[in-house]
């Protein structure tokens, strides 16, 4: 019979008449109900609503194992004299009064449970490839920071604790599981490294809030080997200087959201960027990473490259927060680039490459899109630049046409003597030669205009010597063979051939 004896519970040691749970929709709910040694023996139940009509949800005999019926799960621990209730995949309508019960003749020890279950959305299923690593995220209440969190994973209506939570704000390791709890984030964030399709199966996430309750989030982990990634890439890069890299992604990630990590000790993401469009690239910095959707392709640009930057992630991030690290990139730096330029020459193509059967790594080169980080305002100035440039570089070429023309116009009228121009005949140049206006007298006696002509000993160099009113000190032919005999001498619009020049006689 189902009778409340609340004052006799209240005299067990270990035994609590109520308690409040709380419970996360699609996550689960573990309830430890004491009772006295005395009923060791007896049934053990779960029930649903008030006491005079709560409906029994799972009723077991059985002793020290675990008994299931649908969502719900028993275990009777005689040894401890207590009963664990499990309770799966929550929702609303689990909310409620629930009643944790010994059959026994008459009187039926009992603790009542009320249930509250908060409408959340945690990962249900989460994906990882062979050979990469996985971080799973778990969101908690604040109120929750400093209760013990352990994960743990099902097997044989069992579930085995793979990992569980310290004291410190740092990461814990465990073989390849590591995991942290950021308290003042209130979340919980899970590592696991060297994937391989044995790590495949249903996991825990638990908070313990007390001896007598606690909630937990499950999750099935899914690992695949899928043959469109490599596992691992190796590149060399100058120090100081930049490399560029590919990563190929699984079609079924082609929405989520792409990331390139790096490691830095313990912490796999200590710096990290990511892209959420497709044909984009991400904000201008160290890394800029791209998506191309439609190639399933992610490439990137990693710069100012150190010894310390020498490991990185490329993977996917899917709508609950969850990353899977698909591919490995080591780079090996060498000496200093001098002049280090925005993107490397050497690359790594995840699409056509061939793996070392020993290391997994392999190496080819690619061209990356086009780079285009310029915003609206960065574009204006550029054009603006461009403008001022050609706007000056006109106002200097009018300057110096300016200074051109007023040089010609300072030169002597036609009446006076004029500079030396130039004549040219194909292939031969002559120095034309501007006569004054004075006109050589029919007199030579008369105001002679050469004192004396004195022929060079070479036969190509005539040599006058002039008088005080000499117009002219050396005239200079090149005879060449493919040139006239005689040279033009203009004088305003007269014009005079010479074949030589020889003295004027009486």
């Amino acid at each position: 019979m189902k009778i409340i004896l609340t004052f006799t519970l209240l005299m067990i040691p270990g035994v609590v008449s109520s308690m409040r749970v709380t419970g996360y929709s699609g996550g689960g709910v573990m309830i430890t109900c004491g009772y006295d040694e005395a009923y060791r023996g007896n049934e053990k139940y779960f029930c649903k609503g008030q006491w005079s009509t709560c409906t029994d949800q799972i009723k077991t005999e059985e002793k020290n194992k675990w008994v299931q019926k649908d969502r719900f799960s028993l275990y009777d621990d005689t040894t401890s004299g207590v009963f664990t209730v499990t309770i799966r995949d929550l929702s609303e309508r689990d909310s409620g009064t629930h009643y944790c019960g010994t059959e026994n003749f008459g009187l039926d020890p009992n603790t009542k449970v009320d249930l509250k279950v908060i409408t959340d959305q945690q990962n249900r299923s989460v994906r990882g490839y062979s050979g990469g690593n996985i971080i799973i995220n778990f969101k908690y209440e604040k109120k929750h920071k400093n209760h013990e969190k352990y994960v743990c994973k099902s097997a044989a209506d069992q579930c085995f604790t793979v990992i569980n939570t310290n004291r410190a704000a740092e990461w814990k390791h465990d073989r390849r599981f590591s995991v942290h709890d950021d308290r003042s984030a209130g979340l919980l964030r899970l590592f696991i490294r060297e994937l391989n399709e044995n790590d495949s199966g249903e996991y825990n996430i638990t908070v313990k809030v007390s001896e007598e309750y606690s909630f937990f989030s499950e999750f099935n982990l899914n690992i695949r080997d899928d043959d469109c990634c490599v596992k691992s890439i190796s590149l060399s890069a100058a120090a100081g200087g930049s490399v560029n890299i590919s990563c190929k992604y699984p079609q079924s990630h082609r929405s989520d959201v792409k990331f390139l990590c790096w490691r830095s000790g313990d912490d796999l993401c200590a710096e990290e960027t990511s892209v959420n469009q497709s044909r984009r690239w991400s904000p201008e910095g160290k890394i800029q990473l791209y998506d191309d959707r439609e190639e399933q392709l992610l490439t990137g640009s990693i710069s100012h490259v150190t010894e310390q930057h020498s490991e990185y992630w490329c993977g996917v991030q899917s709508d609950r927060g969850h990353k899977s690290f698909i591919t490995r990139v080591l780079i090996r730096v060498t000496g200093t680039s001098s002049t280090p330029q925005p993107s490397s020459s050497s690359a790594a193509s995840f699409s056509s490459v061939q793996s070392s059967p020993f290391t997994g790594v392999s190496r080819t080169s690619t061209s990356l899109p086009s780079l285009n980080t310029s915003s609206g305002s960065s574009l204006i100035i550029v054009l603006v630049l461009v403008l001022l440039v050609l706007i000056i570089a006109g106002l200097s070429l009018l300057f110096l046409c300016k200074k051109h023309q007023s040089r010609g116009g300072d030169s002597p009228s036609q009446t006076g003597p004029r500079e030396h121009e130039v004549v040219s005949y194909t292939g031969c140049d002559y120095e034309e030669i501007k006569d004054t206006h004075k006109q050589l007298p029919t007199n030579p006696s008369s105001n002679c205009v050469y004192a004396t002509v004195q022929k060079a000993t070479g036969d190509s160099q005539c040599c006058i010597t002039s008088a005080e009113d000499l117009n002219y000190a050396v005239v200079n032919f090149h005879k060449e063979s493919d040139c006239p005999d005689s040279v033009s001498i203009r004088n305003n619009q007269d014009y005079s051939e010479y074949a030589a020049v020889s003295h004027l006689t009486a």
